[in-house]
């Protein structure tokens, strides 16, 4: 199978109750709709693993893993200003959705598959230190540090959530391994209020990093005239590695963002990077879900990505 896909409930417990838009029942609201359109028959089904303390410590600090670890066992509070609570066993649950997007990078770089899809990941607000916006470990993060590691020294990191990525962002500024481009809603009106257009990368890595904010309410048109200068960004760096966070909180609809994009743009975004990654020789991409709080429009988007990977 050319495209692997972690499906799990393992990675479906990741979530919070009480109404939180961030839902245990987004896994499930994808794989409905996977299932309904035949996709699983087409994929090869990754098992995801829970990622290691050293794993995890690639990216983030031994005194946060430590708090995270207290809060889980404690099983109450927030692991932020009030946007990500505690539950017990919220440690186990994030390190699986890490392991999960480990697994899918792991699969992909030994080629048992060419590219891969995690639902349930692109958690791209967790900074090194800390948590945010939902994001407990960084699992983006993790994979770009294990990449670096595995010898890699041209890493893309592409992000088409309405959020933008700044836990990506701010740890790997610096950083000439990464490649970065972020199509966004204007921080002006959305958390976390980041990746204005100047912010380009720091040092030796400026000019490496793409922030392309779009006004609330854009939609289809808009995300195609702005998606050519990514393409242009990725093709002059040669990536030997694609990340895309393909949060779907940029469609129409969603409760808590103001863009207006259908799949369509997801399935054209993933294609294209897909088409990118073969004409470099590799054919390696790998797509994690990220936001998405309507879970008819994750479930179209998501699903309009496998599409496209499989295409």
């Amino acid at each position: 199978m050319s495209v692997g896909v972690v499906v799990s409930e393992r990675i479906g417990r990741y979530g919070f109750g009480d109404g939180h838009p961030f839902g245990i029942d987004r896994h499930g609201a994808f794989l409905r709709e996977f299932t309904a359109r035949g996709l699983q028959q087409r994929v090869r089904v990754i098992e995801p693993r829970a990622a290691t303390e050293a794993e995890l410590g690639a990216f983030h600090t031994p005194r946060y893993l430590q708090f995270v670890r207290e809060r889980s066992q404690a099983g109450g509070g927030f692991l932020d200003g009030g946007d990500t609570p505690a539950f017990r066993g919220v440690y186990e649950a994030a390190a699986s959705v890490v392991g999960a997007t480990l697994a899918a990078m792991e699969a992909v770089m030994a080629g048992e598959c060419r590219r891969a899809f995690v639902p349930i990941a692109g958690l791209h607000h967790a900074a090194r230190d800390r948590a945010g916006g939902f994001c407990v470990f960084n699992d983006c993060g993790v994979a770009i540090e294990m990449l670096k590691r595995a010898g890699l020294t041209r890493i893309a990191y592409v992000d088409i959530d309405a959020h933008h990525g700044d836990g990506v962002f701010y740890a790997f500024e610096d950083d000439t391994a990464v490649v970065f481009a972020d199509l966004h809603e204007d921080g002006r009106y959305l958390f976390p209020g980041t990746g204005a257009s100047e912010e380009t990368g720091r040092g030796a890595a400026r000019g490496l990093k793409l922030n392309i904010p779009l006004e609330p309410g854009a939609g289809d048109g808009e995300f195609a005239q702005a998606w050519p200068q990514v393409m242009q960004h990725l093709r002059g760096h040669e990536p030997q590695f694609i990340i895309l966070q393909c949060g779907a909180d940029s469609l129409e609809g969603d409760p808590i963002t103001h863009l207006r994009l259908t799949e369509r743009s997801h399935g054209a975004a993933a294609r294209d990077l897909a088409a990118l990654a073969d004409s470099l020789g590799h054919g390696r991409v790998l797509a994690l879900g990220g936001g998405g709080y309507n879970r008819g429009n994750l479930a179209r988007a998501w699903s309009a990505v496998v599409h496209s990977l499989l295409d």
